[in-house]
């Protein structure tokens, strides 16, 4: 008999595999945390509704990108490298389209714009230029973390983001309570002395000092420089994170961390999503810190970054540093220049906002909402009469057209609150109008049955 050897054979076969089932318990933690959903929830409601108006994400203004830039750019920054490298052809060819230089191929333009725009010294040996601000974040954090003794401080609400690389890296997170200031001092000693007590090592602090996610809010100049004498009191560095403190309201701009920094206490995460590039995913890291060796040798903490780096991603994208190089060549290495018309807008959009909200939900008016009123960036908090939470963010997308993003996220912990936040950044003029009549129609109708139940 003629062994059967047609199509059906081999859907035979592969109907008697077994095929290989993973069970979620036994992945890496972080995938059963509630921050794992949260980025991925958030950018499916919005593929779901199309149509709403979205108050919710933080991306930049598109207003301004385009193609022939990117071409420029590139341009701009072979043109430097063939006055480098002399005109040699085949080396700048290698440089740009070659594995290239772990910590990077754009560091010593990335100091000179952190010297004209902030005010920053940095050595371009101590800076990494990474796949993004998230990849800078995560290289520290994996770098800090040797056993599970060694935690993060860090204030709430924060920045998804944080938490979810101190996952990856398996470092917990020791929340410290916010203030009118920015950081309730006395509450980051009560969780600083507790720690120690349980025989635990805060490494770091992760503060974004420039109007922050999600919150917007700043710290004022006195809070700086306590938090820096906090961090040599309680020997922790600081991780200061700043993709926003371009994007004021035109007072003038207060000093970095790092800027502040005599004692080599701050870790500098910088990003080029907001004022260069998103799609080229650029960041970096200043990592100036000292690090003992055997022998009495020490090094850079940057030259330990990179050792992690060549075993994440290898390099940044040489081609991509060569976009953001490229345009900071063109303005002299001053991304507040290059940005001028982004942060007009930014400014507009928030002033839009605010005196938006103020028209829509009048002082003493129902329902009762409230909100911050941050000196710039992207954001805004508001407080309503009523719980939101993922649930309600999907009715207010499927009845009112808008979103928004639950403030939830922004705490790790899942339990919705009455807070939501609103971006500013990307959005026009008649899109904000739009989108605050929607947030103000949803907020009537879900306050509606509440004000029933009060009367």
């Amino acid at each position: 008999m003629t062994p059967h050897t047609g199509p059906g054979a081999v859907v035979d076969a592969v109907a008697e595999l077994q095929l290989a089932e993973l069970q979620l318990a036994e992945l890496h933690t972080s995938l059963s945390s509630p921050i794992s959903d949260s980025m991925n929830f958030l950018n499916e409601v919005a593929q779901r509704y199309p149509d709403a108006i979205s108050l919710a994400a933080g991306r930049p203004y598109e207003g301004f990108l385009e193609i022939e830039a990117v071409t420029r750019h590139i341009e701009t920054y072979r043109t430097h490298l063939r006055e480098r490298y002399g005109h040699d052809e085949a080396q700048v060819r290698r440089t740009m389209l070659q594995y290239g230089r772990t910590k990077g191929i754009i560091h010593d333009l990335v100091a000179r714009h952190l010297a004209v725009d902030e005010g920053i010294t940095a050595d371009p040996e101590s800076i990494v230029v990474t796949v993004g601000c998230q990849e800078a974040l995560y290289l520290t954090l994996r770098a800090l973390r040797r056993t599970e003794r060694d935690v993060l401080l860090a204030v709430v609400p924060s920045y998804v983001g944080l938490t979810g690389a101190a996952q990856l890296a398996d470092m917990r997170v020791l929340p410290v309570r916010t203030s009118d200031e920015g950081i309730d001092f006395d509450h980051l000693a009560a969780v600083v002395a507790r720690a120690k007590a349980d025989g635990l090592r805060p490494r770091g602090c992760y503060v974004v000092a420039d109007f922050a996610n999600p919150t917007g809010t700043s710290l004022d100049l006195d809070t700086r420089e306590r938090l820096l004498r906090a961090a040599e009191e309680h020997d922790f560095l600081i991780l200061e994170d700043n993709p926003y403190g371009f994007f004021g309201d035109g007072s003038a701009p207060l000093p970095t961390l790092k800027a502040l920094d005599r004692a080599q206490r701050v870790v500098y995460l910088g990003s080029f999503a907001k004022t260069g590039l998103p799609g080229a995913r650029v960041g970096y890291v200043v990592a100036d810190q000292w690090v003992a060796g055997p022998g009495g040798g020490r090094s850079r903490l940057a030259d330990q970054l990179a050792k992690i780096k060549s075993m994440l991603t290898v390099n940044t994208s040489p081609v991509a540093q060569a976009v953001i190089g490229g345009k900071l060549l063109e303005h002299d290495c001053s991304l507040r220049a290059a940005n001028a018309r982004e942060i007009r807008v930014y400014r507009d959009n928030l002033r839009m906002v605010l005196d938006g909200l103020a028209a829509r939900f009048p002082q003493g008016s129902r329902p009762a909402v409230t909100w911050n009123v941050p000196r710039g960036g992207f954001f805004v908090v508001l407080t309503l009469p009523f719980v939101a939470g993922d649930d309600l963010l999907e009715e207010s997308a499927l009845r009112h057209g808008v979103l928004w993003t639950p403030m939830h996220h922004f705490y790790g912990d899942g339990r919705p609150r009455r807070e939501i936040r609103l971006s500013v950044s990307h959005l026009t003029p008649e899109e904000i109008t739009e989108g605050l009549d929607r947030l103000a129609a949803f907020a009537r109708a879900q306050a509606a049955p509440v004000t029933e139940v009060a009367r």
